[in-house]
């Protein structure tokens, strides 16, 4: 089969396209033939050398991918998911190639009306909003939320599940165009980063309040700044660290107010972890894109074998929603 690896760590030109062998799936797990897989900032981090694979897993860069059911593990009820049974998965790694094997835990049927390409886009995005702002922030209905990088694929469902939750989102973005795109799905507000100071504006647009969430993909860039936006009790959650892993931290600001900080990543942790997160998505989630509230647009598509390509787009930061890798699969689909 055709996979991708990263020859060594560095800048897209360390991506390379070859053959290997067809996973074998284990216990509890399940061989998808792959359409589609997502293309994300952590493939990135992965190819720089600054995100490796947990243990065990496969060196091979991809989280997410999206295709049909073709061999099982032992113990996998074959009734539940049979050959054939169109499927996303959230998996550790091993998604940039023609196969990929994924435990049945990870594993959610396609939304009706959604193609295998466009599914690949939705399973990384939704677990690591769910996760991170439902089980570590602990959103509460009415509470508001700033979101960063809302073009992204990650902002782009952000805003539009929180928006389907009655939430008043505010988002923040590099360019007008993409202030539009937040505002076209559900911001309440969107700031130009580049023209405005957010702090401040948050400020205006809550009467001094604040918010009573942030998630963030910038890190020790926007610590600061972050907290200044945060209300009384509120809470932030780091995803990402484009702005730096380092900044300095107003421990008297967060006692006065009463703020938490997190952080954290969805590929580190365990396994009975993620099922319940993938169980929940399913749950809570997938009723939302089956009826058409929720997309994640493919902004672009690339054939497996032009992933550098693919990356190269991604770094220069023009898409909107989400980059995926297509196989021959989906050609003849």
């Amino acid at each position: 089969m055709t996979v991708v690896s990263f020859d060594g760590a560095g800048g897209p030109e360390v991506i390379t396209a070859g053959r290997g062998a067809v996973p074998v799936p284990g216990p509890g797990e399940v061989l998808i033939r792959v359409h589609a897989c997502g293309v994300n900032p952590a493939d990135v981090s992965q190819r720089e050398g600054n995100y490796r694979p947990p243990k065990g897993a496969s060196d091979v860069p991809g989280l997410e991918v999206a295709g049909e059911v073709v061999g099982h593990g032992r113990g996998v009820n074959t009734d539940v998911w049979p050959l054939g049974e169109r499927v996303v998965a959230l998996i550790d790694a091993g998604g940039y190639a023609e196969y990929a094997v994924a435990p049945v835990a990870q594993v959610l049927r396609v939304p009706r009306g959604i193609s295998l390409v466009d599914a690949a886009a939705l399973i990384e995005v939704a677990a690591t909003v769910y996760s991170n702002l439902v089980m570590t922030t602990r959103l509460q209905a009415g509470e508001t939320v700033l979101v960063h990088g809302a073009s992204g694929g990650i902002g782009t469902f952000a805003v539009q599940w929180l928006a389907a939750r009655g939430h008043a989102v505010y988002a923040t973005a590099s360019t007008a165009d993409k202030c539009q795109w937040a505002l076209d799905r559900g911001a309440t507000e969107a700031i130009n980063y580049k023209d405005e100071d957010f702090v401040e504006r948050i400020k205006q647009l809550t009467d001094g309040r604040g918010v009573d969430v942030v998630l963030d993909v910038v890190g020790g860039a926007y610590l600061d700044r972050n907290l200044r936006c945060l209300a009384i009790d509120g809470r932030m959650v780091t995803i990402g660290l484009v702005g730096g892993r380092k900044a300095e931290l107003d421990m008297g600001r967060m006692m006065v107010k009463r703020l938490s900080v997190h952080g954290t990543t969805l590929r580190a942790r365990p396994a009975d972890q993620k099922a319940v997160i993938v169980a929940a998505v399913g749950q809570h989630v997938w009723p939302l894109i089956a009826d058409g509230r929720v997309t994640v647009p493919v902004d672009a598509r690339f054939p497996l074998e032009q992933a550098r390509e693919a990356h190269e787009y991604l770094a220069r930061k023009e898409h909107y929603g989400k980059i995926v890798l297509t196989t021959h699969a989906a050609d003849r689909a």
